[in-house]
């Protein structure tokens, strides 16, 4: 496996403590860490108890402490709670201007609590500290250092403009429940309490934001989006551009997270957590997101597993199968042809014999190949993308191609067995394995 990185020994060292303590959140972790590394603001959305605002203090830990402000909002909560007290001072000088330290203007890290509930204005400052980072004090424009916002809330918000437009500002969501597994359970009362250790410093972040600007989004990757975009409006679901840039920037932080200067199919594997609006699209977009992912899989190791190739192959000489046994079987009785029709077919008879046999030796040679390397397939993928929680989910992707290449080798070895009534010399395939 390729040698880690010290922010990569980092990301791994983060993701176990956390782990540790939360159980069934490891996607909902990975999703958090990757946001917090691209600057994007994530929601939570689940029940009370489900240890949404226990997990947001933790990764402030990670961080250290001393950069976080957190709060629980309500319908009475006033901007002095959240932006700072008027300071007295100014206001003698007709200054309305804000004593920001200590609050969240100022830190680099934040969680709000039930931020939904939020007063209009609450709501205005936060909708340009959350965009564009900056925060209006008074008649000045202060830039906010804000690196990571979390937030939290037991509902969606109403069918209100300004809170639609808070809404949007969250690129990352994820809905959590309770724990479903007996085994989480067993492990509840003895989990870890003690304080986390600090593991990044900001400078982590901003190497890999560094980095992250001058990642290239390659042709194929652009063109996936694309086709998902396509897929999305075909269902009726839109996405601003904005926000469809959104994506591509995390998509580049994943591949500086992982030492690539260019996006591979691998950097998306958490964008359906950034494509819905109501948890109940999560499915639809999964399955928009998956077909194309496959398809981008298939493309990328054409090279590999020819498949589209062999199944042209395999086609092609089935749709010949039953007038080469006919000419066949014309010859074994001693039917007349004509000579040009003689001679035609003899070309074409052994034409299918010499392509399907090299065909379907170079197949079962890249089979067999293939299941030598889906045994080290779950070091594989790790290595494409450390983030992934569900290996197992891709490990069955490769196998879906291998059993696609099965179904060719046994087309051609049909094909075969029927015109020439043997089998492919040197083809011998286990398909029990």
């Amino acid at each position: 496996m390729k040698t880690t990185t010290p922010i990569q020994r980092k990301m791994d060292q983060a993701i176990e403590l956390l782990e540790r303590r939360f159980l069934e959140r490891s996607e909902l972790i990975r999703l958090l860490m990757l946001g917090i590394i691209s600057g994007e603001n994530a929601l939570v959305i689940g029940p009370p108890g489900t240890a949404k605002s226990q997990l947001a203090r933790a990764i402030s830990q990670l961080f250290g402490s001393e950069h976080w402000f957190e709060y629980l909002l309500t319908r009475f909560t006033t901007p002095d709670e959240i932006f700072g007290p008027v300071s007295l001072q100014q206001l003698k000088q007709d200054q309305y201007v804000r004593k920001t330290d200590g609050y969240l203007p100022k830190a680099q890290f934040a969680f709000l609590d039930e931020i939904f509930k939020a007063n209009s204005a609450i709501l205005n400052a936060l909708l340009s500290i959350l965009n564009e980072r900056m925060y209006f004090n008074g008649r000045e424009k202060e830039a906010v250092p804000l690196q990571f916002l979390i937030a939290a809330s037991n509902e969606l918000p109403d069918d209100d403009e300004q809170l639609s437009a808070l809404y949007d500002r969250f690129l990352f969501r994820y809905e959590v429940g309770y724990l479903q597994h007996a085994s989480s359970y067993e492990k509840m009362f003895a989990l870890p309490k003690n304080p986390l250790p600090v593991v990044f410093s900001l400078y982590d972040v901003s190497d890999i934001q560094a980095a992250a600007a001058e990642v290239v989004i390659p042709a194929p990757i652009v063109y996936f989006l694309y086709r998902l975009k396509q897929d999305m409006e075909a269902k009726e679901y839109r996405l601003s551009d904005r926000r469809w840039s959104k994506i591509a920037n995390v998509w580049k932080t994943s591949a500086a997270l992982h030492g690539r200067e260019q996006v591979t199919i691998w950097d998306t594997v958490f964008t359906p957590h950034m494509m819905w609006d109501v948890p109940e699209d999560l499915p639809v977009m999964r399955e928009l997101f998956e077909r194309q992912f496959t398809e981008m899989i298939k493309a990328e190791l054409e090279d590999e597993l020819p498949l589209r190739h062999f199944g042209q192959i395999a086609d092609k000489w089935k749709g010949k199968e039953s007038e080469l046994h006919a000419f066949q079987f014309k010859k074994e009785v001693g039917a007349k042809m004509g000579k040009e029709a003689l001679e035609r077919n003899r070309q074409l008879l052994e034409e299918s014999r010499v392509e399907i046999e090299e065909t379907a030796r170079d197949l079962r040679n890249r089979l067999l190949q293939w299941q030598k390397r889906e045994q080290g397939l779950a070091d594989y993928i790790l290595e494409k993308n450390r983030l992934i929680h569900n290996v197992e989910t891709y490990t069955v992707k490769y196998a879906y191609l291998r059993i696609e290449g099965e179904r060719l080798l046994q087309q051609l070895q049909k094909a075969y067995r029927t015109v020439f009534d043997q089998e492919i010399p040197g083809t011998e395939y286990d398909y029990t394995l």
